[in-house]
């Protein structure tokens, strides 16, 4: 590491790769705050620097809030988000510690298979996926999303605790088989504590993927106080060729928000969940 240390050099190869990915990955936020905060005035005049804003508003906020569904949409988001999330670890967890810790035959098969079916597309699952939820009644409510999300959220958070189960010892469980240890004991009271930074890491991809999926929600729903936030932004505020841009970036912003405080308090856990680090 020798060429990092004279100051040009670290320009070169350090600060300024950085300071570019920072700014290509913060601008799209910064220029959803500047137009959230923006009057419309400024929003369709050719003057002024498009990059500040002259004379900051809350209109928007406030249009967005108390005159459209916005808040029952956010409800929406948060309730179909973390039900669907919990369900999935659930089943993913049940199914990633029989795999990989039951030695089955076909337990490698199996996993492949769970896997492969994570790269499934969306726009071709929710075709069947429609028809089995008007037959069972489900039609624009939020338990069409929320039985309907697990279906690749389960795949992915599986493949993903597999990796995690993978690293944690075979003696810790041999040891409890010994003493007289159930199964069930030993995934609740040795597997579960050893794997939460994998549970969590697993937990915030379900949430990250449920919160901001888009295709089931416009499909499986209709009226406007059932939407979630990516669906009601977008159809909701804007009318024919008419966006109401303002709210659409308040609404963008304020979407983005959760999902930014999850990732922001738990980014420990998912960095260890993803490289593993239970050692003998």
């Amino acid at each position: 590491m020798d060429f990092l240390q004279s100051m040009p050099r670290r320009w070169v190869t350090l600060y300024i790769p950085m300071a570019a990915f920072v700014f290509i990955l913060l601008f799209p936020f910064y220029w959803m705050g500047v137009t959230s905060f923006k009057p419309d005035n400024e929003l369709l005049s050719r003057d002024g620097n498009p990059f500040w804003i002259m004379a900051p508003t809350l209109a928007h906020f406030e249009k967005l809030f108390f005159h459209t569904e916005y808040p029952a949409w956010l409800w929406n988001t948060i309730v179909v988000s973390v039900v669907s999330t919990f369900i999935s670890l659930a089943c993913a967890v049940l199914a990633a510690y029989a795999i990989e810790r039951l030695r089955f035959t076909g337990a490698k098969p199996s996993g492949g298979a769970i896997f492969l079916a994570y790269l499934v597309p969306p726009s071709i699952l929710f075709i069947p996926l429609a028809s089995i939820v008007v037959n069972l009644g489900l039609f624009d409510s939020r338990w069409a999303l929320i039985l309907t999300y697990p279906t690749f959220l389960i795949p992915f958070a599986t493949w993903l605790l597999m990796g995690y189960f993978r690293s944690i010892p075979f003696e810790l469980e041999e040891c409890a088989l010994i003493d007289g240890a159930t199964r069930w004991q030993i995934l609740i009271k040795i597997i579960l504590p050893l794997a939460v930074p994998g549970l969590i890491s697993a937990g915030i991809f379900a949430f990250t993927l449920s919160w901001n999926e888009f295709i089931y929600a416009l499909t499986f729903v209709s009226s406007s106080e059932n939407k979630t936030v990516p669906v009601g932004v977008v159809t909701e505020l804007v009318e024919g060729d008419v966006y109401h841009w303002g709210p659409l970036m308040a609404g963008a912003l304020m979407g983005s928000l959760p999902v930014a405080f999850v990732y922001s308090f738990f980014v420990e856990y998912y960095v260890s969940g993803l490289t593993g680090s239970v050692k003998e």
